[in-house]
């Protein structure tokens, strides 16, 4: 088995509010670095972890996470819809090893995904159907939210279990890092809006394309300064991927949900898959950061981070260090 990883910030406004062009351009150039680490690692199996936004799961029943044996994805904000090419029998044999190595796994033989999936899927490999996938949804939205150790245990776990197939596995990260974007909160919401939280019911596209209009908008008030939204907090993204590049992981247990909050606003916790899929690598072995790429992207609402990584002893990929800017 061989194994490298990559940490993608995503966002449903890229190509929608979009920042200054030479901003465009070095996320341009450090996707581009990933993609290239991608190919030349030839993956033959991905295990993507992943948030949602309340278009898979809902609060009838909101696991910490879950690993899918099939995935079906909506198409929110443009993105693809249709089924991800998910391995069934790694899946399965992935789900068992979790759970012979005591971590409680939900397991879903039809899970729904929405751009937190399929944005990075499109980005490295140009499609959700291009190669074979285990999904593995990482709440990162829905209070109340677990302890960081326990994802740390399941990227561990996993990383773990992926050790006794023969695979090339790339495990990838999507989301964060620092934004604060308007997603609905339980506590305190309208009876209507509750109902919707729990029950999950679908959208009419009416419904659907005036939510996604608020995020847009909210994406431009952001930019522009006129907002109560947590800002973007570069101070911060850089200690959480300064603690991935430096492999010290066991810090993460320490990050509590109330500072990651705090400091990286309502969707910080969206770095969870990140914390799982560098765990997931560092449990098949010692590893090095072979890319690294921060940019705050107040138009997105993020704080825009690439990484790339492989086994210390590895040569998947050889790509200088910290490519575009740092934002430091």
């Amino acid at each position: 088995m061989t194994a490298a990883a990559v940490g993608l910030s995503h966002s449903p406004l890229i190509g929608k509010n979009d920042p200054d062009p030479q901003v465009v351009a070095a996320v341009d150039s450090a996707v581009d670095t990933a993609r290239a680490f991608v190919r030349a690692f030839d993956p033959d199996l991905v295990v993507l972890y992943a948030p949602d936004h309340y278009n898979g799961f809902f609060y009838k029943e909101m696991p910490p996470f879950c690993l899918a044996t099939e995935a079906h994805a909506v198409g929110d904000f443009g993105s693809s819809a249709g089924p991800l090419s998910v391995d069934t029998e790694a899946a399965r044999a992935l789900a068992r090893g979790v759970l012979d190595r005591g971590v409680d796994l939900s397991v879903s033989a039809r899970m729904t995904v929405d751009h937190g999936f399929v944005q990075p899927l499109e980005v490295l490999f140009g499609g959700i159907d291009q190669v074979p996938v285990v999904p593995v949804f990482v709440n990162g939205v829905a209070t109340p939210l677990g302890p960081v150790s326990r994802i740390r245990a399941l990227g561990t776990a996993l990383g773990q279990a992926a050790t006794e197939l023969d695979r090339r596995v790339l495990f990838l990260g999507s989301g964060g890092l620092s934004h604060d974007p308007p997603v609905p909160v339980l506590d305190g919401a309208p009876p209507r809006v509750a109902d919707a939280l729990i029950e999950g019911r679908p959208p009419t596209p009416e419904q659907r394309a005036r939510g996604e209009q608020r995020v847009i908008q909210a994406g431009r008030d952001y930019a522009a300064g006129s907002t109560t939204m947590i800002p973007l907090n570069p101070a911060w993204d850089n200690l959480v991927l300064d603690t991935f590049e430096q492999g010290r992981l066991a810090d993460v247990d320490g990050w509590t949900v109330e500072w990651m909050g705090a400091e990286g606003g309502g969707s910080a916790h969206e770095v969870r898959t990140w914390v799982a899929a560098f765990a997931s690598l560092a449990a098949t072995g010692p590893y090095r950061m072979t890319s690294r790429f921060y940019a705050p992207v107040p138009e997105w609402v993020a704080g825009f981070a690439v990484a790339t990584a492989e086994p210390s002893t590895g040569t998947a990929a050889e790509q200088p260090l910290r490519e575009g800017e740092s934002g430091r």
